[in-house]
């Protein structure tokens, strides 16, 4: 019934007037300018950048000079700008690249009460499908375009993928004065390859975010990590920094790798991640409790790699608490030094191996009675003086015995700093 009343001729039937027509018209114009695209011509990221004040000063930071996307560069009268339209999250485009624009109220109509709109720019469009960078200057300033990039472009155009092959695209993606630094473009900065259902946020330099799940693909690109557990399982990976080995063909995608990125954290669920530790000496662990190898775990767990590890804290303390054990194991030296105490407790304290037995010696106790035993035997070396029969042997005796006492009470023979109970 509904569908008879108000089907496609019905729709159509308000707008079959001229008046109609035009309305629908200037809804689109209209409609048309608040969505537009363009391309970067200057970024102020710092206060170098010679609009610095001009535009904002600090409040500034991040509005884009931008022009048109089908003019030559040069020929509209006067550059436009737009802000970030995200105060939370940002990402700053680089010079060339296409972002897209969105026209909304500005900070005079809020307080004035006016109509007055600006732009804001939500992201960069993605010509290159590539998290480098994906800029694409004016192909009308053609005279202007190196030959290779030509070529880069015309890859483009048919539909290929960002490939260079001849260390970079010779595009100035750069801002005025360099504000905010200088990008360096780099042809080994590879994509992490995608898996069905991954959330991944990746930066320009080879480092990323993925939010993503156990999940085996036909892809030559295998992940590490969906030998265990159910597909579907979760696991996060934060990854900074490619191998150094990366190849230049940075067209090419990647999986991360724990034991090749520079630093890793991987917070896992039901997955085995094959690293390679530094060390696996477990020796201050009995053979039974040694815990399973970190290459075989495959429950929840977090890992930290890295080329150094560095845990500081600057107001308070650093707790380590296990269910089970804590393990230290190093390849050389492993130090403990404080300012105060170094305190260690349990039932049963074993130092050099896991097999140590012999008990310690209570050093302040045994001294206390040695000397008395000491002094005991020199009273009697004393008394033996006099015996014709010694023939000098108690003398000397007497002597050595009164040279041991002396050391014991200087305390020569007990620690200034390791005590026991």
């Amino acid at each position: 019934m509904i569908g008879s009343k108000f089907g496609f001729s019905g729709v159509n039937q308000p707008y079959k007037s001229d008046a109609s027509i035009n309305a629908v018209g200037k809804q689109i114009e209209s409609l048309s300018n608040k969505f537009i695209s363009a391309r970067v011509v200057d970024v102020i990221l710092d206060e170098t950048h010679p609009d610095f004040k001009s535009l904002g000063e600090w409040n500034g930071i991040g509005i884009i000079k931008y022009e048109l996307i089908n003019f030559p560069s040069g020929t509209q009268n006067s550059l436009s700008i737009a802000k970030p339209l995200l105060a939370n999250i940002k990402t700053f485009p680089l010079k060339n690249e296409v972002v897209f624009l969105i026209r909304l109220p500005d900070t005079d109509s809020l307080n004035n009460l006016t109509d007055n709109e600006t732009y804001y720019y939500l992201t960069v469009v993605s010509l290159w499908n590539h998290p480098h960078h994906n800029a694409y200057p004016n192909p009308l300033n053609g005279n202007n375009i190196p030959e290779s990039q030509r070529k880069d472009y015309k890859s483009i155009e048919e539909g290929n993928i960002r490939r260079v092959t001849d260390n970079s695209t010779e595009i100035n993606l750069n801002s005025t004065n360099n504000s905010g630094g200088k990008f360096i473009e780099k042809i080994n900065t590879h994509p992490i390859l995608p898996f069905t259902g991954d959330n991944i946020f990746e930066g320009r330099f080879g480092n990323s975010i993925r939010l993503g799940s156990t999940i085996k693909s036909k892809s030559q690109y295998q992940n590490n990590w969906s030998t265990t557990g159910q597909e579907g399982d979760p696991i996060t990976i934060i990854r900074n920094g490619q191998p150094l080995n990366s190849s230049d063909e940075g067209w090419l995608p990647t999986v991360e790798d724990i034991n090749q990125d520079l630093s890793s954290i991987y917070i896992t669920s039901t997955q085995r991640i094959p690293i390679n530790v530094s060390s696996k000496n477990y020796s201050g662990i009995s053979t039974e409790q040694i815990p399973l190898y970190p290459i075989s775990y495959n429950q929840n767990q977090i890992i930290l790699n890295s080329g150094r590890i560095l845990f500081n804290s600057s107001t308070d303390s650093i707790l380590l608490s296990s269910q089970k054990i804590i393990s230290l194991s190093a390849n050389e030296d492993i130090g403990i030094s404080t300012r105060k105490n170094v305190t260690l407790t349990g039932d049963l304290v074993k130092l050099g191996s896991i097999n140590a037995s012999e008990s310690l010696l209570l050093g302040d106790s045994f001294i206390k009675q040695f000397k008395v035993l000491l002094e005991t035997i020199n009273l009697l070396c004393d008394a033996l003086v006099a015996e014709p029969a010694l023939k000098g042997g108690a003398p000397a005796a007497a002597s050595q015995l009164k040279t041991i006492i002396n050391l014991i009470k200087d305390k020569n023979y007990l620690s200034r700093f390791s005590k026991t109970i």
